[in-house]
């Protein structure tokens, strides 16, 4: 029998919960590569970190309830998860000294082919992994990994119909190729609004780094991008603005179906002081779960979403605060994501009771 309060036994999956892949409705798929980061590298370790971490998060949740009920699998040890872990090892030893120097320079043309090759590689893995969750009529999530994964798993939730994007993040991440990688992690928002058309709407949260080139582009996309920045935030909050009504007037743009793509770095960086590219201010926990459930509120459908940037510190003596802050935010979205959801709960309850 499956006790929810229980510690989770050895060998137990995410956050100790005993499911198979066939009896969840939210499938979770690692994706350990972190090949462009351009400050600190450490969230290809953020997966297996993150898994770690959930075996310690309760499992009633005072907000959404047993969101584990609804069945929770991740895949850790595919065959996929191997190759991407591969390609992620191989893409930083190319990577990491064009990046030490600022970037690619006009010699490096062969080497970068290399690097967007494997990168090319992983967002067809994870496309098709994604494509593979959405016909057996399951929702997918993704956790990575640098923010680059993104992209596959975008692609194949824009494949089903017309889809927003929320996303969370310091950072607008909309650079083409920065320093000189097509699949670079600060370009993913970039590659998506340019080569998925079926993404008709961007809203960002959480904003305070970012590019005049990146204000250019998202100006020239028009309406399809809204941008909402950490001091305007904070400026209305002052003047008395309730943060629900920020929520609110931030998501109102987007279309039934969503996907939210949450990078740890749009938190304050008390909660993720390892992450990648952290960056002064950002989102409290609250201010972010408060955003996540006027969405859930709201009534649109949640149709994938991922967890990217979270990296664990290197100092085995210190608790590893990024993997728990990362893993409770992860059972959070898959709260968010189940309300409401389809699924065979016969077989879930089945699974629960052993």
């Amino acid at each position: 029998m499956f006790n929810p309060d229980a510690a989770a036994v050895p060998g137990a999956g995410v956050f100790g919960l005993p499911f198979t892949r066939e009896q969840s409705r939210i499938v979770l798929f690692a994706a350990p590569y972190d090949a462009t980061t351009s400050y600190r590298p450490g969230t290809r370790l953020g997966p297996e970190a993150i898994v770690q971490a959930s075996q310690q998060v309760d499992l009633f949740d005072g907000r959404y309830g047993a969101v584990y009920e609804q069945g929770i699998w991740m895949d850790t040890e595919s065959a996929g998860v191997r190759e991407i872990a591969g390609l992620s090892e191989r893409a930083a030893r190319l990577a990491r000294p064009l990046i030490d120097r600022g970037g690619a320079g006009e010699g490096d043309r062969a080497v970068l082919d290399k690097i967007d090759a494997t990168g090319q590689r992983v967002r067809e893995i994870i496309r098709e992994h994604t494509l593979g969750v959405l016909k057996e009529g399951k929702l997918p999530g993704l956790v990575g990994g640098e923010h680059a994964v993104s992209m596959g798993a975008i692609e194949a939730v824009a494949s089903q119909g017309k889809v927003g994007i929320l996303q969370i993040d310091a950072h607008m991440d909309l650079r083409d190729a920065f320093e000189g990688f097509a699949w670079s992690h600060a370009s993913i928002m970039h590659n998506v609004l340019s080569r998925v058309p079926n993404v008709e709407m961007l809203v960002q949260v959480g904003l305070r780094d970012f590019g005049s080139g990146e204000i250019a582009f998202a100006k020239s996309q028009g309406s399809r991008v809204r941008p909402h920045f950490e001091q305007d935030w904070q400026d209305r909050l002052a003047d008395g603005v309730k943060l629900r009504e920020l929520c609110e007037r931030s998501i109102e743009p987007l279309p039934d179906r969503v996907y939210v793509s949450f990078d740890i770095d749009g938190l304050d960086p008390a909660m993720c002081p390892h992450t990648g590219t952290p960056v002064p201010g950002g989102l409290s926990f609250h201010q972010a779960m408060m955003l996540l459930d006027v969405l859930r509120g709201s009534g649109r459908r949640i149709a994938g979403f991922d967890l990217v940037e979270v990296a664990p510190g290197s100092d085995e003596e210190e608790p590893e605060w990024d993997a728990n802050v990362g893993a409770r935010v992860l059972y959070k979205l898959c709260g968010v994501a189940g309300v409401g959801g389809e699924g065979d709960a016969e077989t879930r309850r089945d699974a629960v009771r052993g």
